[in-house]
């Protein structure tokens, strides 16, 4: 698994943490939730990576949870799975704001970290939500 892929999981589990439990933005920079092991075996690629992740879209969050209120179809944002909520706001934050990385790049690392970690049908709703993001910004 490449440096950035693994950048954007510890930056999804960081985003999950702050949703759930208001972890401070601070302590989640510090990547704190991992244990020493895990810790010493990223390399420091991965965590700057996150780091830039998680802050960026912890600035940006009324105009990402704006844009992906945008794409929900008789879905109340409120009632968003949480994991999912995670997965979107990092790679909305990634097609609105990083315009270096590929918009098919950003989908498709989305989808393949709904596949691990969200439910069943979690990749094809977040898929369409980040297709809707992307054609949106196009315009």
């Amino acid at each position: 698994m490449g440096a950035r892929r693994k950048g954007r999981i510890l930056a999804f589990q960081g985003l999950y943490a702050y949703e759930l439990s208001g972890t401070p933005v601070a302590e989640l920079l510090q990547l704190s939730w991992l244990d020493q092991e895990n810790q010493e075996r990223l390399k420091p690629e991965s965590k700057d990576f996150a780091r830039l992740l998680i802050q960026g879209t912890i600035e940006k969050l009324p105009e990402i949870d704006r844009q992906i209120s945008k794409q929900l179809e008789h879905w109340d944002f409120d009632r968003l799975n949480k994991v999912d909520l995670a997965i979107l706001r990092l790679s909305a934050y990634c097609l609105i704001f990083q315009a270096d990385i590929p918009p098919s790049v950003t989908i498709d690392e989305a989808i393949d970290i709904a596949k691990e970690f969200g439910t069943d049908d979690s990749y094809r709703f977040i898929n369409g939500v980040l297709d809707g993001i992307r054609k949106h910004r196009l315009a």
